[in-house]
């Protein structure tokens, strides 16, 4: 029987047949050369329309919960603009097909996001081919996991903050011009916000300045009527976790310390970015909505 996300199923059940082996990559990884595959909805996601004839921006698009995210709008309706690095070409190349395949417009940029001007021309590029902007995921990423401080590279520390905060700020101040009352904005924080591992320490304090950020814009555009929140991911499956972003004698147990037992996939994230995106969540603003398998959260 096929399944699609609103398939009645066991949640403790469902991808039992996914099975983490050690493996390495270098940053930023590909999805292309994940084992085993990551599910980012590509035979699952059924769209119904909520997002028909909206524009977004998605920054790490091309794997990942960008890529599940990009997948998810499209299918709903949403025109996409896909940021990445240069190196994922081959990913973005693939989402973008599946994108297409939706009925999608699609624009593919790729630049880093530690480059401030990138960050400013990505916005006017995505809002000239796009037509307009109305939806902004800001969610690239970097995580490398790090046991001692002392050996905590300065440099790491700067690209972590540069790539999750900063890149995060210029693109929304550049976007907030452009965004009619209606949009909205999503930021991917991380359960690591609340619950920082010991081997962490930059990441996870990247991802409680996103909540604080994300709590604090949300405040200041709501009387414009541009919604702001956040998705907290649990222990989710993309190449983040194989490019040194968790020891490698952690990836064969990889979220098996959720009360659900096992980690989590792209695909199970989507929807939740699609309901922050669509105009049923009118009354959600400054939320932070944990996706990660029921570990406890504030």
């Amino acid at each position: 029987m096929s399944r699609d996300q609103y398939t009645f199923v066991n949640p403790a059940d469902l991808y039992a047949d996914i099975d983490p082996k050690k493996q390495h990559q270098p940053e930023p990884g590909l999805d292309a050369e994940l084992a085993p595959k990551a599910d980012l909805g590509e035979d699952t996601y059924r769209g119904t329309g909520r997002l028909a004839g909206r524009k977004a921006l998605i920054t790490g698009a091309d794997s990942g919960i960008g890529a599940a995210t990009a997948i998810a709008f499209a299918r709903e309706g949403a025109d996409v603009a896909m940021s990445y690095l240069p190196e994922e070409e081959e990913d973005a190349a693939r989402i973008a097909g599946i994108l297409r395949e939706a009925g999608a417009t699609v624009l593919t940029i790729p630049g880093d996001l530690r480059d401030k001007e990138y960050c400013r021309a990505l916005v006017a590029e995505a809002v000239e081919g796009l037509g307009g902007l109305d939806i902004l995921v800001n969610n690239g990423g970097k995580q490398v996991f790090n046991e001692d401080i002392t050996t905590l590279p300065d440099d790491q520390f700067d690209d972590t903050f540069a790539t999750n905060v900063s890149a995060m700020f210029w693109i929304t101040k550049e976007a907030v011009p452009h965004l009619p009352g209606g949009s909205a904005i999503i930021n991917t924080t991380s359960i690591q916000a609340y619950s920082p591992s010991d081997i962490l320490v930059d990441y996870a304090s990247t991802k409680a300045t996103i909540n604080a950020f994300t709590k604090a814009l949300a405040q200041q555009l709501a009387p414009k009527g541009i919604r702001v929140n956040a998705v907290a991911p649990g222990p989710i499956w993309t190449p983040l976790q194989v490019t040194d972003g968790q020891p490698q004698e952690k990836i064969a147990v990889f979220g098996e310390d959720t009360p659900l037992g096992r980690m989590g996939q792209p695909a199970e994230l989507a929807p939740a970015y699609v309901f922050l995106a669509s105009a049923e969540s009118s009354y959600v603003i400054g939320e932070t909505l944990n996706v990660n398998g029921g570990m406890p959260t504030p």
